[in-house]
């Protein structure tokens, strides 16, 4: 079992700073409404739990630097 690193700050109310072991994001949102999440690979996560055991989640990924 690999061992793995995350740590998540809480900046503010609704907004987070998760770091890993490779990049780092700020999500922002969440409770009742979606979550936006950008990456600093580029990586933007839309999601929202819906009710019951559903969930609905759209990733869609950058090029950096261009």
């Amino acid at each position: 079992m690999p061992l793995t690193f995350r740590k998540t700050f809480r900046i503010f109310p609704g907004v987070r700073l998760n770091i890993n072991k490779r990049s780092w994001s700020i999500t922002t949102g969440g409770g009742r409404g979606p979550r936006h999440t950008t990456s600093s690979t580029g990586r933007r996560t839309t999601s929202m739990d819906l009710p019951g055991p559903f969930g609905w989640r759209s990733t869609r990924s950058t090029r950096r630097g261009r």
